[in-house]
């Protein structure tokens, strides 16, 4: 989102051996971008939540994309992953990144399996989150914490 390249198409056509059609000095980065994977899972255990979608509501909207193969009465099966979808904003900062992913966020629904929206809408308004810097180990911390409480 960012960068403007589609990622896949360079991966396959190395795959296919054929030369990248672009060089490093032809990406130039622009704005933010921010992704949530939304699982059908328990958004604090993590335990996966196979079962039947009975509804969608996706968002959208300028530097809105969703990735997504489910619809109202796909059953998500109990022996693959349990992505469901990644939603992806861009915007020209991260703050603008952040407010579009928290509108995004509060627009998506899936109905009939647990999923972890609730989870990304909490750390989406986290102010270590917002202020930026954490780390990988921020999401178990974060839980820890809230745990403890």
């Amino acid at each position: 989102m960012t960068s403007g390249v589609d990622l896949v198409r360079q991966q396959l056509l190395v795959a296919l051996g054929q030369p990248l059609e672009i060089t490093q000095a032809d990406i130039v980065c622009n704005g933010h971008s921010i992704e949530c994977r939304i699982n059908a899972e328990d958004p604090y255990n993590f335990t996966p939540s196979p079962g039947l979608i009975t509804g969608v509501r996706l968002p959208g909207g300028p530097g809105i994309r969703i990735d997504t193969h489910v619809a109202a009465g796909y059953r998500v099966p109990t022996h693959y992953d349990s992505l469901i979808a990644k939603l992806i904003v861009h915007a020209p900062t991260r703050e603008q990144a952040i407010i579009r992913m928290r509108r995004a966020l509060a627009e998506m629904q899936i109905d009939g399996v647990s999923t972890n929206l609730q989870l990304h809408r909490e750390i989406l308004e986290d102010s270590a989150f917002a202020e930026g810097g954490t780390d990988i180990h921020h999401l178990e911390h974060w839980l820890a914490a809230r745990g403890a409480q």
